[in-house]
Parts: structure tokens; C-alpha cells; sequence
């Protein structure tokens, strides 16, 4: 069935996936604006009480409630049900920063380095990218460079077979580096325009995580400095702030240049991704709500947005 667009069969799915998020979020703001109430400073401090628990974290809710705010003084606005199109409008403007598709041209070697803790589902969004690549006509060549985990280099092997696209790796302990060397020179050699690696998560030791993964830019750096490049980062949405913090640690420590956020289905904390994206400001690439090829999607905010509320506005 590949990755074609499926309208709204992926749109019920997508609705369906943040039933928790839109109860979790949205159901405290309702509690609050909905019925006969009037507009109050009183409302407007439940308000924010009840936004800064969401998990879209404290910065936007501040903003949330000064343009709400903002609102009701320029319209002169009395319902306070309609701050709930204020809020929708507003979270829809943020999201619509962060919907930045990831372009990948075809003259010449794309190289992208896909980064996360363990967990979040970074070896399964290679293997599935990998397979929309391939079937929108580019030549791709994997990398399976977290050579710390045997089972993460069984698994990448298992998506190249799927994928029809070719692996590179070495043993177990082996350095990352040295396979991300084999790789571009692979690609190379077999005019590729796609390296996609798999990287490292382990948390536990942190400096050496992050030295590893600025050993492998500097390596792709110096042996393809013409190379467009992507460092994409993969965080669990379940883990709500959490992956908050991950992001900005990455975005610290490497530089990040686009987000997938996955296991959305199920979970309340879909939220973060508008603490990703207005206070880190980064591009959201990629969303993920089921186990299944088509269940990763390109992030598009107008979806998103229509999905959180339901389309009851």
C-alpha cells in the first residue's frame, strides 16, 4: 500500500490516535470556558491553570492567555466559549511554523542521521522511511551504526530486506564511526543519494553518547562536505515533558534539524509537540500513530489541529 495519501481514512486514524490527548488536554480548558459564563481575570487564571497542566508547557500557555486576552479586548468579545476558537486559532498558527516537509534532493548525496534515546521507535522510522524512499525512486543505503545493541542491527537488517534497500554494518562493538565511513563510501561507489543511519540512544552515560554522535558529523563533515544533511530526531510522545527535555538536550549538544514524534496513539501527552514547537522552534518532519507502514505520516498541522479538537469548531 506504500505511503500514498489516504485523506481521511488517515485523518479517523490520526483522530482516533489523540482521543487521549484531546480528552487529556482539551477536556480542563472545556471545564472552564463552556456553558453560560461570562469573561472574568477569575476565568482567565483557570484558564492558565488549566493549560500549564497539559503538557504544552508554561511559556505557551502564558502566550495562549495574552492572546486571549488580547482578543477579547480588540472584539470586545463576552462568551467565553469563544476563547476556544481563540485557543484553536492560536495553537493552529504555532503548529503551522513547524510544518516544514523534509526535502530531499536527487543531484546529489542526501545524508541523513536519524538521533533519539532508546525506545522511541528510532530503528523501526529508519526501516519505514527507508521503504517510502525507495518507493519514491530514491537509491538508499542504510547505515546501522548503534552497534551496542545486537538486536538493533537484527532489526535494521530485517527493514532492508522489507525495504529492498542495502545495509551496511559491521559486528557488535564495533565503532559507529567506522561504519558511517563504509557507508558514504558505499553509497558512493553505488551513486546512492540517500544514507540513512541508525545511531546510539544509551542515556545512562551521556558525555560518550554525545561525542559519539559529534564524532559521526564531523566524519560525514569531512568526507562528504557537499552532502546535504538532516539530523533528525525520533522522541516518544508518551513520555510527555520528557521528550521535551530530550529534545532540547539534543538540540544543545548536536543540533537538530527536524523532529518524528511517534507512539501519538494512545497517548495524553501529545501536547509536547507545541513546547517543541514554540519554544525550541524546530521542524516537526514526521508523526507516527500505530505500528503500521502508513501510520507514520508526514506532520501536517492542518491535520493536527482538526484531529485535537475533533472538527467541532
Amino acid at each position: 500500500m506504500g505511503f500514498l495519501d489516504k485523506g481521511a481514512g488517515f485523518l479517523n486514524r490520526l483522530k482516533e490516535g489523540l482521543s487521549k490527548t484531546r480528552s487529556f488536554m482539551l477536556q480542563n480548558v472545556d471545564d472552564v470556558i463552556l456553558g453560560p459564563k461570562t469573561i472574568t481575570p477569575e476565568l482567565f487564571d483557570e484558564l492558565e491553570e488549566a493549560l500549564i497542566i497539559s503538557d504544552i508547557g508554561p511559556s505557551f500557555a502564558y502566550e495562549l492567555i495574552d492572546r486571549m486576552k488580547s482578543e477579547v479586548r480588540r472584539k470586545d468579545l463576552q462568551s467565553a466559549d469563544l476563547l476556544r476558537r481563540v485557543l484553536r486559532d492560536t495553537m493552529a498558527e504555532i503548529l503551522h511554523k513547524s510544518e516544514i516537509p523534509l526535502v530531499i534532493p536527487r543531484d546529489r548525496l542526501f545524508v541523513m542521521m536519524v538521533i533519539g534515546v532508546n525506545g522511541t521507535g528510532k530503528t523501526t522510522t529508519v526501516g519505514k522511511l527507508a521503504m517510502r524512499y525507495r518507493e519514491e525512486g530514491f537509491s538508499v543505503v542504510i547505515a546501522a551504526a548503534d552497534t551496542f545493541r545486537a538486536a538493533a542491527i537484527e532489526q535494521l537488517d530485517i527493514w532492508s530486506q522489507r525495504a529492498q534497500v542495502p545495509i551496511i554494518k559491521q559486528k557488535m562493538g564495533s565503532d559507529p564511526s567506522a561504519v558511517v565511513f563504509d557507508a558514504v563510501h558505499a553509497a558512493q561507489a553505488g551513486k546512492a543519494n540517500l544514507i540513512m543511519i541508525d545511531t546510539a540512544g544509551r542515556l545512562h552515560n551521556k558525555v560518550n553518547l554525545m561525542e559519539e554522535l559529534k564524532k559521526m558529523k564531523r566524519i560525514l563533515g569531512r568526507e562528504v562536505p557537499d552532502a546535504s544533511h538532516e539530523v533528525l530526531l525520533v522522541l516518544d510522545a508518551t513520555t510527555g515533558q520528557n521528550a521535551f527535555m530530550q529534545a532540547k538536550m539534543f538540540q544543545d549538544e548536536i543540533g537538530v534539524t527536524g523532529v518524528v514524534l511517534t507512539k501519538l496513539d494512545g497517548t495524553s501527552k501529545g501536547g509536547v509537540v507545541f513546547r517543541i514547537a514554540h519554544e525550541l522552534r524546530l521542524p516537526i518532519r514526521y508523526i507516527g500513530i500505530g505500528e503500521g507502514i502508513d501510520d507514520l505520516r508526514e506532520f501536517r498541522s492542518g491535520e493536527f489541529i482538526d484531529a485535537l479538537f475533533d472538527q467541532k469548531d
